[in-house]
């Protein structure tokens, strides 16, 4: 059984600025969870899409009750792939994230598509989408209403993040103060779980956007 969760976002800021807002959103204030961000592969298509995949290291930190299921070394992070394809034609970014940490207790797609606002097209609207399912007979239930609520939690910040830096390229004041993303231990640790995780990230089975 798979949990199905559906939600929509206005960016206030047009649909380039977002796009290269997109590139820039760490550090801020609100993701200090995101350790590092590394570039797996580029490409443009004979179309002039641009389509990357990127791998995420994060903080994770796990329920108590579910940390016994969790290997000690593993129970603090996560690894995640994020890939893009921006299609300048159509004027859409689509983007889809997937955990591979973790995975086998639980996963957590999302699917978000950015475009122009038909109301103001000077704004960018944003269709978010995530799946959400676990394997862990007995604790399926219990773990995906886990992984929801964190989920619902994690986009209010993403959304605060990205208006944070679009606010800081248009010279605006952001509302909040720019925040350390981790110490600088923690960045440490995690550049040296990095390199086998990228091994993992460029043999992953590549999604489909449509």
């Amino acid at each position: 059984m798979v949990k199905y969760f559906c939600c929509g976002g206005l960016l206030k800021s047009n649909w380039d600025q977002v796009c290269v807002a997109f590139w820039q959103r760490y550090p801020n204030p609100y993701s200090n969870h995101v350790l590092t961000e590394d570039i797996i592969f580029r490409e443009v298509t004979p179309t002039n899409c641009l389509i990357s995949r990127r791998l995420l290291t994060k903080t994770s930190r796990a329920p108590r009750w579910m940390e016994r299921y969790l290997p000690k070394h593993m129970a603090s992070s996560a690894y995640i792939i994020e890939d893009s394809i921006v299609d300048p034609q159509k004027r859409t970014m689509t983007t889809l994230t997937w955990n591979i940490s973790h995975a086998r207790l639980m996963s957590v797609e999302e699917r978000c598509k950015y475009q122009i606002n038909p109301d103001n097209s000077s704004w960018t609207q944003i269709k978010r989408e995530a799946w959400i399912s676990s394997n862990i007979y007995g604790l399926s239930r219990a773990i995906q209403e886990f992984g929801l609520a964190r989920f619902k939690t994690s986009v209010t910040k993403t959304m605060k993040g990205f208006e944070y830096v679009l606010a800081k390229m248009q010279g605006e004041t952001p509302s909040r103060t720019l925040a350390e993303t981790a110490t600088e231990r923690a960045r440490e640790t995690a550049l040296a779980a990095k390199e086998k995780a990228k091994d993992l990230a460029s043999q992953a089975h590549k999604k489909q956007y449509v």
